[in-house]
């Protein structure tokens, strides 16, 4: 795996289990690169006086009808791109740009190389019929492209997802709240592939490192705010930055039985305290806490070849530091022979814009220059606690919540991007030479975002307003991905973007293919033992004909129709019981569908069982209802199309 052009371990293709012996001997290997570490920090190895950085470009990949496309190893092999890799879902990609010195028309130049690299891929994707997108969480995945048959087909990535399910006891329980609340269970590792990232990578001086860690650190929070792309998932609108949630709760490896008065830490996290004085304690911190997943790819005595005078790779710590996912994760690399450290910017997502993206990287490295000659006391002026609050609040609010600052101040986000970290970024910028008019446009774009409010997760949120009335779920989603890739396609950055439109979301019929993407799955229900006056009333009120019967776990155990109750009504020898349960007129073993279930399979199954409603199941828990109604009305939707067509035609 290539970070930004800089060698980086990732996983490697080791499917043997890290247990006993095997793991001893990993850890022995870690223990020893740390030790080594140490040792060419104190001989002045480590590269000096070299500001260089670089960045990953994660995407999705589409077809047509803006669904997700899993054909990343074919678009790849068609590519040929050193710089492009595999992601863990088959519809995603990784590009890695070349590292570059920060200084001149550095902002540019990685402009123009994300440009390039992304107009070489959309071409290869056109020939398997599918488009990238710059986006944090593809609005139209569904939690069935997250099964094992979406998985890029590598050794590294199935053993990943043993070790994660095994440590997780195979379940991967998600709940997120927001707008909407989000709460699901899944059987393997592919939600991480739910995210998509834009990572950045500033290498920085051994000496330097604990007051740039730091930095980075305290400016996590308003860097994020600014940049949030990730409000909607699953058609709900959750935190403005929900990839956060979700690669917290998805890679934790602490397990399930943990006493309630223990404090246990998860992989991926924030931190917990200030770095004091070197990158040794974060690595010293993370094989404390946590179990290596994999072995390192290659054996070497880095201890005797540092005591020689030579570069060691340290394979066992960087394979470790691989699968401990900081959102500011140190690094140890290698360019052009000289090894260095750097600080890697896991936090913010891709898209919405390449503009955006080279605008949020402006942002960050500017305020990494700057920030540590400003407040080189910032560990004495702000408790990490408040550092670690703003970045759960900048991820659920976006640019509106108020953050903790120095010296127990509090001030909105927006006023403190505003009226100190931007100016404060152009500095830090200029200092380096950087290109005047770069420095203006890029910041502009931040400075732009920030007044009107209009990062990506506000334009979706607002997108998702304005046509929340219209269509089917899956035609909103649809039409907000379709409207993402089109706006991206003109360049200009996300505050100028208009708002998607309902009629963006392209061909119909792609919208209508299974019962999943157009069932009702707000739901009126009853349980059995429920008087049955409630349910004619609730029929009455909502102006329903059928109400699901469902027990208290959510399993679908009957449904009662109005034609049931006129039933009732004029069957004097029910309606002589007096209190009557739902229970004793419902239907017992009702037709049902699930999501998957086709169209055309649904309408058959309606016709041969003389029910005009099918309630939609999956594993026996009720999650949806179609009816005769919501036909009629697709058919009412084509019936205009075609008439319409006709008339201009005619």
């Amino acid at each position: 795996m290539v970070c930004a052009g800089i060698v980086c371990m990732g996983v490697h293709e080791i499917e043997e289990e890290q247990g006993g012996s095997q793991h001893r001997a990993t850890i022995g290997h870690v223990l020893s690169d740390i030790s080594a570490l140490e040792l060419m920090l104190k001989k002045g190895m480590i590269e000096t006086g070299v500001r260089r950085i670089g960045a990953e470009q994660e995407l999705a990949l589409v077809d047509d009808a803006c669904q997700p496309a899993p054909v990343g190893p074919e678009i790849l092999d068609e590519l040929n791109e050193p710089k492009a890799t595999t992601e863990i879902g088959r519809y995603n990609l990784e590009l890695n740009l070349s590292p570059m010195d920060l200084t001149g028309q550095v902002l540019s130049d990685v402009h123009k190389e994300l440009d390039e690299l992304m107009g070489r891929t959309e071409k290869a994707a056109a020939k398997h019929k599918a488009r990238p997108i710059l986006i944090g969480m593809l609005p139209t995945i569904l939690q069935e492209n997250l099964s094992m048959e979406y998985i890029t087909p590598r050794p590294r990535y199935y053993a990943l997802n043993e070790r994660i399910s095994n440590a997780k006891g195979g379940r991967f329980d998600v709940q997120i709240k927001g707008i909407d609340e989000l709460k699901f269970t899944h059987d393997n590792i592919m939600v991480e592939a739910l995210n998509t990232s834009f990572q950045l990578h500033y290498q920085v001086n051994p000496e330097d490192f604990a007051i740039s860690y730091n930095c980075a650190q305290l400016i996590t929070a308003p860097t994020l705010a600014a940049a949030a792309n990730s409000a909607v998932l699953f058609g709900k609108r959750l935190w403005h930055e929900t990839r956060i949630a979700i690669f917290e709760q998805v890679v934790d490896t602490s397990g399930a039985e943990i006493p309630s008065q223990r404090d246990v830490l998860k992989r991926v996290r924030f931190g917990e305290k200030w770095v004091e004085s070197s990158v040794l304690e974060i690595y010293r911190d993370d094989v404390t806490r946590f179990r290596s997943l994999f072995g390192p790819e290659k054996e070497e005595d880095s201890i005797a070849m540092v005591e020689r005078g030579e570069v060691p790779k340290l394979y066992g710590l960087q394979t470790h530091n691989s699968t401990v996912y900081r959102w500011n994760r140190p690094c140890y690399g290698i360019t052009n022979g000289k090894p260095h450290l750097r600080i890697e910017n896991r936090v913010l997502p891709a898209g919405p814009s390449i503009a955006d993206e080279v605008a949020n990287a402006a942002l960050w490295f500017g305020l990494m220059i700057q920030l540590p000659k400003v407040y080189p006391d910032l560990t004495d002026r702000m408790p990490f606690e408040h550092a670690r609050a703003n970045f759960v609040a900048s991820a659920r609010y976006g640019l509106n919540f108020k953050m903790h600052w120095m010296d127990e101040s509090t001030i909105s986000v927006r006023d403190l991007l505003l009226e100190e970290l931007i100016p404060l970024a152009r500095a830090g910028l200029a200092s380096c030479n950087i290109d005047q008019g770069e420095i203006e446009r890029y910041m502009g774009i931040i400075e732009a975002r920030v007044a009107s409010g209009k990062n990506g997760a506000r334009w979706m949120l607002d997108s998702v307003a304005k046509i929340h009335d219209y269509g089917t779920r899956a035609e909103r989603l649809g039409a907000l991905t379709a409207a993402t890739i089109d706006r991206q396609a003109s360049g200009s950055p996300v505050h100028e973007w208009a708002l998607a439109d309902i009629n963006e979301c392209g061909n119909w019929q792609c919208h209508y293919e299974r019962v999943g993407q157009y069932m009702q799955t707000d739901l009126f229900t009853v349980q059995a033992d429920e008087l049955i006056d409630l349910a004619a009333s609730i029929m009455g009120w909502e102006k329903i004909r059928h109400i699901p019967v469902e027990d208290d776990k959510h399993n679908l155990v009957g449904l009662l129709s109005y034609r049931a109750i006129l039933k009732l009504v004029a069957d004097p020898k029910l309606h002589s019981k007096g209190s009557i349960a739902v229970a004793d007129i419902m239907e017992r073993d009702p037709v049902t569908a699930t999501p998957e279930t086709t169209t055309l399979d649904a309408i058959e199954r309606m016709k041969a069982h003389g029910t005009s409603c099918l309630p939609v199941v999956e594993d026996g828990k009720l999650v949806g209802i179609v009816t005769e109604h919501d036909y009629m009305r697709i058919a009412g939707q084509l019936l205009e199309e075609q008439l319409r067509g006709n008339a201009q035609q005619g």
